[in-house]
């Protein structure tokens, strides 16, 4: 047995060990769609990700991005937050063409908000801050029929929205995903503007006065939630 399928078994064995029955059922509750939990809890996941990957930290890039691989095919949501982890830790040496795994991680196994913002925020934001002409990676997923792929266009961009990074790019994004059914799209793109708005609230106030009319309600209140209550009265005012 290689390495990779290996620990995975030993991963595997482990949360199967530290699942209980009112985690897994409560873990549901958090999601519209079904998912695959074995039940277990936040800081015991985190724990496992520490052991292992102090046993795998000096393997090749390469190896433990098909670890991660491995982990993503799992249909537990555990398994694939620790490959969201474990490829984020790799984040040093990230190189431009990497950006083909991950796009290739978020349109084949994402199946819930979960999975989506956690590879997204850190792993695929990480790499296209790095560099930036990724963002037209981000773009094309706007056009998206997956729901995921559409979210993971927004959220990849909410830790650099913070830093002031890509305004005019996270407005195209937002351009793209506007008038678009779903919700979960809604609630990406309206929690990227509202990362936005805490270093240009002034922009992301415009944006959202000039498109309140044709953008949905609750991608709406998300943009504006942090920003002062005279200002989230005006753009809620009908």
């Amino acid at each position: 047995m290689d390495m990779k399928h290996d620990i995975q078994t030993r991963i595997q064995t482990d949360l199967k060990k530290s699942s209980d029955v009112k985690t897994r059922e409560s873990t549901h509750h958090f999601f519209k769609e079904p998912v695959t939990a074995y039940g277990v809890k936040t800081t015991a996941v985190s724990t496992l990700v520490k052991t292992y990957w102090n046993e795998i930290k000096d393997e090749p890039k390469e190896t433990i991005f098909e670890l991660c691989e491995n982990l993503f095919k799992s249909p537990y949501m555990e398994e694939g937050f620790i490959a969201c982890t474990f490829s984020y830790k790799l984040h040093k040496q990230f190189e431009e063409k990497d950006m083909k795994t991950f796009e290739h991680w978020v349109k084949t196994y994402i199946t819930n908000w979960a999975e989506c913002d956690t590879l997204c925020n850190h792993t695929v934001g990480t790499l296209v801050e790095m560099y930036p002409k990724h963002i037209d990676t981000l773009l094309s997923w706007t056009k998206s029929s997956n729901r995921w792929v559409k979210r993971a266009s927004a959220v990849s961009l909410i830790i650099p929205a913070r830093h002031g990074k890509f305004l005019k790019e996270i407005f195209m994004i937002a351009d793209q995903l506007l008038t678009d059914p779903d919700d979960m799209v809604q609630k990406g793109y309206g929690w990227m503007l509202k990362a936005c708005s805490q270093a240009h609230q002034k922009d992301v106030f415009a944006y959202v006065m000039k498109h309140k009319k044709e953008m949905p309600r609750t991608a709406l209140r998300y943009a504006i939630e942090k920003m002062p209550e005279e200002l989230r009265k005006r753009a809620m005012a009908k």
